[in-house]
């Protein structure tokens, strides 16, 4: 990410550079990696329907009372969908999956993979909700699922568990071609992040965004957290469920706050700062529950 931003001001890569990287990362290199790793995997050893249904509820339950509190304080439209949208959709497909594959490896991966196909059909469909209602106008549901239906991650999770549930074989030519395709994923998006970071995005950091932000780095993560290890959850489980909870904010709120008539420098903003602060952030997280003994030690 650092790297990104240096050769960004060093006129290295542009805004040219930064869109078709973040697409081929989006469209070929991430849905490629995790492909392959479901592919050869045994899902049922690492599946876990009950950590998916606790995701989904608190993401849910995390939406609502977000949404209903920013309208009780009476926040402008144009500023409440990307409050709300800043402080509970999180950068999964990048920060979340690379942080699972770091801590668990192959494991790690495969959970990660599994949990951000549920988590983005809740973030699409509530997100899309939370823009449209703030505008005033009707929610476009029949987009909604078509979107998902196309979204190339989706599309990737579901090869995957199929050539694994029907146990096909893959020629060692497509597994050599995807790795190589794969291993452009987190590199390339990093810098690709790290570029994204303007001064124009600094510009718009108040006191709107920063509470965002501590929503989404700190409390949602710490409050979603406590109560998996409530439920029982450790381990391999509790890690990948705490880093994609505690993720930065997804740079596609952005987009989506653009494209929806959003307060799209509060949305930028969003993502600038917790970009930058999520480093700490999770590393201070992970630190804690190796600590405490929730999960196994990180090296």
């Amino acid at each position: 990410m650092g790297m990104g931003w240096v050769l960004r001001r060093a006129g290295l890569i542009d805004d040219a550079f930064v869109e078709t990287a973040s697409q081929l990362v989006f469209r070929v290199a991430l849905p490629t990696l995790i492909f392959l790793n479901l592919s050869q995997l045994d899902l049922a050893s690492v599946l876990d329907l009950n950590q998916l249904l606790f995701a989904l509820g608190v993401t849910v339950l995390g939406f609502g009372l977000l949404w209903a509190t920013t309208g009780w304080l009476g926040l402008a439209p144009e500023n409440r969908d990307v409050f709300v949208q800043g402080a509970f959709r999180g950068n999964l497909g990048i920060v979340g999956i690379a942080l699972c594959a770091s801590l668990y490896g192959n494991e790690g991966l495969a959970v990660g993979s599994v949990l951000l196909a549920v988590l983005t059909f809740a973030y699409n469909v509530l997100s899309v909700y939370a823009l449209a209602a703030a505008d005033g106008g009707a929610t476009p549901w029949r987009e909604i699922f078509l979107n998902i239906l196309r979204n190339p991650l989706i599309i990737s999770i579901v090869s995957g568990t199929a050539v694994t549930l029907l146990g096909v074989p893959l020629p060692d030519l497509v597994v050599d071609s995807g790795d190589y395709f794969s291993a452009l994923t987190l590199p390339l998006a990093l810098l690709c992040v790290g570029a994204s970071i303007n001064r124009q995005a600094w510009r718009a950091v108040n006191k709107l965004s920063s509470w965002s932000v501590c929503l989404k780095l700190v409390v949602l993560p710490a409050l979603y957290t406590g109560g998996a290890v409530a439920m029982g959850f450790n381990d391999l489980l509790l890690g990948t469920l705490f880093v994609m909870f505690a993720a930065p904010t997804a740079t596609v709120s952005y987009v989506m706050a653009r494209a929806m008539r959003g307060n799209s420098e509060l949305a930028a903003s969003l993502v600038a700062l917790s970009t930058l602060l999520s480093p700490i952030s999770l590393s201070l997280g992970i630190w804690m529950l190796s600590s405490w003994g929730f999960i196994a030690p990180v090296p």
